[in-house]
């Protein structure tokens, strides 16, 4: 006799903000017979989802993960294609109640899978794009890239200054409440030109 491997129909029900429910997305897949159901209420821009993670972690192969609408899952191309990838890779499908065409177990579903990854692409790279061109322009104003200084320019010159004279790191640290690491870098760093004052 075969041994059948078997299946759950795993749901995923998310709203963006505490005010909203999820009354009428747990009733929906409730309706379609999903059994867990994984509940969150936070932003779908964000990766780090607690109950989405949890949720993957704990797919099988032949699961099915279902949701009421594809924005459910994720707010963008990119997240949409990374996410349902790893629910694939995990030997398990993706269903959208709303969206029919949205069934990886489909030749349909695999084609949108296949054409998601494509439009994921171009996302990245407008996205790579348009950082790039952001960095450029922000250069040509003069702005500083990277974190935030945490002395002031004149704080700056005027730690080099101490520490040429012989005092501690230490007690330079301390005056601007920075790392002792912090002074060193500052103490080998050439001094920061400041831009014409307006």
């Amino acid at each position: 006799m075969l041994e059948t491997r078997s299946s759950r129909l795993v749901g995923y029900a998310r709203v963006s903000t505490v005010g909203q429910t999820l009354e009428a997305q747990l009733e929906q897949l409730t309706t379609a017979e999903c059994d867990p159901v994984f509940r969150e209420k936070t932003s779908g821009a964000r990766l780090d989802r607690k109950q989405l993670q949890k949720l993957l972690k704990a797919l099988k192969a032949g699961d099915t993960v279902v949701v009421t609408r594809i924005d459910r899952l994720a707010r963008s191309t990119f997240d949409l294609f990374a996410i349902v990838r790893q629910i694939v890779e995990a030997g398990a499908q993706f269903r959208s109640l709303a969206e029919p065409w949205a069934d990886t177990s489909t030749s349909t579903g695999r084609l949108m899978l296949a054409v998601l990854g494509g439009l994921a692409d171009v996302e990245r790279d407008l996205i790579r794009t348009r950082t790039a061109e952001g960095r450029s322009r922000a250069k040509a104003r003069g702005a500083h890239m990277g974190r935030p200084h945490k002395l002031t320019a004149a704080q700056s010159d005027e730690a080099r200054g101490r520490f040429r004279s012989g005092e501690l790191l230490t007690d330079i640290a301390r005056t601007y409440n920075v790392s002792v690491a912090t002074i060193s870098r500052l103490a080998k760093a050439p001094p920061r030109r400041v831009g014409p004052s307006h």
